[in-house]
């Protein structure tokens, strides 16, 4: 038997050091289009992470990482990160309940495949929790593994539904001999341990993704039987590779496991990935996390956020935030996000998650104009009022090139009008003036 399994354990959090970061990163060269593809496919943001990235229609994120364990062998933990809308949940008396089975197979060249299968349940208190589209739902299994190369593949079925989804990966599992240290492991809770033998206990942040201006980034790293006194170096690094946090770590030696935990809150978070990295040369270790404007949607520069927000109202606060020195900006876009919040009781903003998701939507649907779709007249009125209830569309049918949208609640018929002939579609003079109209309202409505 080439290696075993076990059930993760979960335990407080135990600090060892804190720090802020120095200064904040250089832009990442993003643009809006760019921004909204992350936002269209943030599973492409993490496979450049160095995730497991399962497709549709049951989409997750996983990650691996890696410590020492009781004799020649590695701890291995596999974290896999849901969002409760990919479930197919029933009301159950006064909950709602979701079931979903996972098989997890890690195998060996030449040997036989380590499996676990578990069958796990998720349950919230309110049918708005089962749509909610940001990190909600994480699984763990921890794995005692000898140190070589894997094929690993995991499998997740929803119980509710036939929708499953599968992803597999190739991994080099390492050992971790005496001086060896760990890679960062990303994690949201950790405790410390003496002895290679003891379990590991945490709890992974698989997706490695930090809120702009309210989390905080935790690292973990274990030294492993340092013969003396040990001074490592830590680096964070920005997506230009400049370094925007460094310390050194330090061990006291003759311990079979010290562990190490930096949780750095930051004055002013540089947006983007970050590689965190311990050690020196080619003897480093290295680890990536993402500091985004928010966990349910990944837009990593803040300039480009002002501009794809130029829809959304709250002119005022807007404008202080594209004002903002860099030291405020933190401060200030949490208190933007929390005032635009209008379900205060819910971790996720909806009124920025509906917009984002029609932004999207309208980016990719209107663009035949030669321009980005979500700045189309027709991407503005959908980013505004949703999907409209009547459609009416001459152009391919008549010299006139008009189509006509109805938004029967509001009682406003709109007309957009392709008077050059290239297909450029704006909304004519009245119809302007009644969409500015019915917006005004549904501002001072509060929808």
């Amino acid at each position: 038997m080439r290696g075993r399994c076990a059930g993760v354990v979960l335990a407080g959090l135990a600090l060892a050091a804190c720090g802020s970061w120095q200064r904040v990163g250089s832009s990442t060269g993003t643009t809006p289009e760019k921004s909204i593809t992350q936002v269209l496919d943030m599973g492409a943001v993490y496979r450049q992470l160095g995730r497991m990235v399962a497709p549709a229609p049951l989409p997750f994120i996983g990650n691996l990482v890696y410590a020492a364990g009781p004799g020649d062998s590695s701890i291995v933990v596999l974290g896999l990160s849901f969002e409760n809308r990919v479930f197919s949940f029933q009301r159950e008396e006064n909950r709602f309940v979701a079931r979903y089975h996972i098989d997890i197979q890690f195998q060996p060249a030449g040997e036989p495949a380590i499996t676990v299968s578990r069958d796990e349940v998720v349950q919230v208190s309110s049918f708005r929790e089962t749509m909610r589209n940001e990190e909600s739902v994480l699984f763990q299994q921890v794995f005692h593994l000898v140190p070589g190369s894997y094929k690993v593949s995991v499998s997740v079925k929803d119980r509710g539904s036939s929708e499953q989804s599968r992803v597999e990966s190739s991994v080099d599992v390492p050992g971790f001999p005496a001086n060896s240290f760990s890679a960062p492991i990303v994690a949201y809770e950790v405790t410390g341990r003496a002895h290679q033998s003891d379990l590991l206990n945490l709890v992974l942040n698989p997706r490695g993704t930090v809120a702009y201006g309210s989390d905080t980034l935790l690292a973990y790293i274990e030294g492993y039987q340092f013969s003396g006194p040990t001074a490592l170096p830590f680096e964070i690094h920005d997506a230009t590779d400049s370094i925007v946090y460094q310390d050194s770590l330090r061990f006291e030696g003759n311990q079979d496991v010290e562990g190490q935990v930096i949780r750095l809150t930051p004055d002013s978070a540089p947006l983007g990935e970050l590689r965190l990295i311990v050690g020196s040369g080619s003897a480093s270790k290295t680890a990536s996390a993402i500091v985004s404007l928010s966990t349910a949607w990944v837009v990593t520069n803040y300039e480009e956020m002002i501009v794809l927000l130029r829809y959304f109202g709250y002119q005022d606060k807007l404008d202080s935030l594209r004002k903002a020195p860099p030291s405020e900006r933190s401060r200030l876009w949490r208190a933007f996000y929390v005032a635009t919040d209008p379900i205060a009781t819910t971790p996720e903003n909806e009124a920025l998650d509906l917009y984002f998701q029609r932004l999207a939507v309208a980016n990719n649907r209107f663009r035949d104009e030669g321009v980005p779709g979500w700045r189309t007249d027709r991407g503005e009125v959908y980013i505004m009022l949703g999907e409209p209830d009547e459609v009416y569309d001459s152009s391919p049918l008549s010299q006139g090139r008009i189509i006509r949208w109805v938004y029967v609640q509001d009682r406003l018929q709109l007309t957009f009008l392709d008077e050059t002939g290239f297909g450029r579609f704006r909304l004519t003079t009245s119809s302007r003036a009644e969409f500015d109209r019915v917006v005004d309202r549904h501002r001072r409505q509060g929808r």
